[in-house]
């Protein structure tokens, strides 16, 4: 809580001296991560490629030309005012939703079963155009609104212009995830813009305590066939008990607490995964962290972890001593987005929370990921810039 406090007094605080130089320690961990990254994706996918008629290299390949787009993204934009981003705003707002709504029309792509994807040449996830875009929308919204959004009716009024793109996100991709991700980058930036906390706490109670029924109800066989009511509804079953759909949907789940379990201490080795070879399915997309675990160990994972930390401290550190509003929340809103997608993966590869497909940031293999959250580092660094050394 007094990190939120931190933030809050910002709106009154006036602008001080830039000092040019961006956040040297957030620029190293995220190129570690990158690079590390890069090691386990090849790891990981090398043998499901070459049995799928590519070579060894083919993942790896395809996401070092996504990072070193997002690279140049970040450079890019780390060099540019923030002050500049506001003006984009409404357009990236319609732009988010245009982009979802194409994926409806013949440039949609399906990819694993799932139509979530455009073939614009290159292929695009909208879900991560929209993070990117609410970001940057609600920031400027929130700061031009100051006043309203201290009501519940100015409260309701921006979550319903949240609510808009995540609906979107899930019902034409069927992205539950990413939705929610949207959703509540949204609901924090509100919740740290606002002096008032009850009408927040008093929500994500009742989110928690709805989320906490459907898992009792189920739980306790109130829907004896869950699956045939919801495909989700079948996945919360299958992670209250994985044993029971050991051949359906608890398949991935259990291959990956075997690769974890595997791994012990100090873990196989690296490339020494057994269960890569077929077993945990798409191993280098949201499981990767089951082979961290399996090759580098507790060990290994710690440090993926405690890296992450450091990560996420260094932007609660930028967006605490940013100075003006805008920017901080830009910088919360970021900060939120690796934050929610680092905690919901490690809970779902460890059957803490039920399979929802999300990515662990820049270690998962994914091209339009990679290149947004590389962006999003980009607008972190360019209000580290106007901001003193820390």
């Amino acid at each position: 809580m007094d990190a939120v406090k931190s933030l809050r007094r910002i709106r009154s605080r006036k602008k001080e001296k830039v000092v040019g130089m961006a956040d040297r320690s957030l620029i190293f961990i995220v190129l570690f991560l990158e690079v590390f990254g890069l090691i386990m994706i090849y790891s990981a996918s090398a043998y499901s490629a070459v049995r799928s008629g590519e070579k060894a290299n083919f993942y790896l390949v395809k996401q070092l030309e996504a990072t070193v787009i997002g690279l140049g993204a970040m450079f890019v934009i780390s060099r540019v005012d923030y002050h500049r981003y506001r003006k984009y705003a409404w357009p990236a707002y319609f732009v988010s939703l245009i982009l979802i709504a194409l994926v409806l029309t013949p440039l949609g792509m399906t990819i694993n079963g799932a139509r979530r994807w455009l073939n614009l040449g290159l292929s695009l996830q909208p879900a991560e155009v929209a993070k990117v875009g609410m970001i940057l929308f609600f920031a400027a919204y929130v700061c031009g609104n100051l006043k309203r959004v201290q009501h519940i009716k100015g409260i309701m009024y921006t979550l319903a212009l949240a609510a808009v793109p995540s609906l979107m996100v899930y019902g034409i991709t069927e992205n539950l995830s990413s939705a929610i991700i949207i959703f509540s980058i949204v609901y924090i930036m509100l919740f740290v813009a606002s002096p008032n906390s009850a009408p927040y706490i008093i929500f994500a109670g009742v989110m928690i305590a709805i989320a906490a029924l459907i898992v009792f109800i189920i739980a306790h066989n109130v829907i004896p066939d869950a699956s045939a009511v919801s495909y989700r509804l079948g996945r919360i079953k299958a992670w209250l008990n994985p044993e029971e759909y050991a051949s359906g949907k608890g398949f991935q789940t259990l291959q990956a607490l075997y690769s974890i379990g595997s791994g012990g201490v100090l873990g196989k080795g690296l490339g020494q995964s057994t269960q890569k070879l077929g077993f945990v399915p798409e191993a280098q997309n949201d499981m990767i962290f089951s082979i961290v675990c399996e090759e580098l160990g507790m060990f290994g994972a710690l440090a993926v972890i405690l890296l992450f930390i450091m990560l996420i401290y260094h932007l609660l550190m930028i967006a605490t001593n940013a100075p003006d509003l805008f920017c901080s929340l830009i910088v919360t809103g970021v900060m939120t987005h690796f934050a929610l997608q680092v905690v919901l993966n490690i809970a779902v590869v460890t059957n803490t929370l039920p399979n929802t497909g999300i990515t662990l940031p820049f270690i998962s293999y994914g091209g339009s990921s990679s290149v947004f959250l590389l962006a999003e580092v980009g607008m972190a660094l360019s209000v580290s810039r106007s901001i003193r050394m820390y």
